[in-house]
């Protein structure tokens, strides 16, 4: 069986597959400053939970844009499952032209997000992650990775409002039945929830203006059902997204590994 891991700003996200199939998915709160022993734990338990046995994990996959919890990630692999883990980068072969200016400084997330994508859909296309940021990744119909655009996240920009204003409330990110709210917390939905989904399909028409084709468009993360909802471009809804991209890659690597493909 094969973990992928995906390690986020907010949550750390674990996918076990058997084969093909996502027979488990778990997610723990991200802590930068947990030990080995910590997340050990958590994850013994899980598969204690599910009746599943470490040992019949032979492979793990790791996209993390914490580089603090990469230690103890590798520590999870090589001594928790007896397993040297694979950790994705901007120089993995994804067959993925990178045009970033930096390599480097591309988010890990959206490498696996645009390979992934591109391997099931296609391209052209623009795959929307909303986590912790709402990052759109570009690649067009030559299989070259663009760039995109990253907004702060839905979560974050509800929290902006609530911290800084002294007489909103807070309430659930939630779509009203109506643009125009009858009270405050009713507009205060409406402008979280049309008003992101409005920044969502503006920053998509642009960019697929400046596109010479016109692409597939997924969304991905843990809010993008809801926001998916209120859009007219997103195409596809596709929740694990980003798990199966550790995955493909995984299967990737070792065959370059054992010279079936390059």
């Amino acid at each position: 069986m094969l973990l992928a891991i995906d390690a986020g700003n907010s949550n750390v996200t674990l996918g076990l597959y058997r084969e093909d199939s996502l027979i488990a998915e778990w997610r723990l709160l991200t802590d930068p400053s947990a030990t080995f022993e910590k997340y050990s734990a958590h994850i013994l338990r899980l598969f204690s939970d599910a009746a599943l046995k470490l040992e019949d994990v032979n492979g793990i996959s790791i996209a993390s844009v914490v580089p603090s919890l990469n230690d103890t990630l590798r520590n999870i692999g090589e001594r928790q499952f007896q397993v040297k883990p694979l950790f994705i980068d901007h120089q993995t072969d994804t067959g993925l032209k990178i045009k970033y200016e930096s390599p480097a400084s591309l988010g890990v997330d959206r490498i696996v997000d645009a390979f992934a994508a591109i391997t099931k859909y296609g391209a052209p296309c623009v795959v929307i992650d909303f986590g912790t940021a709402t990052t759109f990744n570009v690649v067009n119909a030559q299989r070259e990775f663009l760039g995109g655009a990253i907004a702060p996240g839905l979560v974050i920009s509800a929290e902006a409002l609530f911290n800084r204003t002294a007489q909103l409330p807070r309430v659930e990110i939630a779509k009203p039945e109506k643009v125009i709210g009858s009270s405050t917390t009713l507009s205060m939905q409406s402008g979280i929830y049309y008003g992101y989904a409005g920044l969502v399909d503006g920053l998509l028409e642009r960019i697929i203006k400046e596109l010479d084709d016109k692409p597939r468009v997924i969304a991905t993360g843990g809010l993008a059902k809801l926001v998916a909802g209120a859009s007219r471009l997103i195409e596809k809804i596709d929740s694990t997204l980003t798990l199966e991209g550790l995955r493909l890659l995984h299967i990737r690597s070792h065959r370059n590994d054992s010279g079936a493909t390059r």
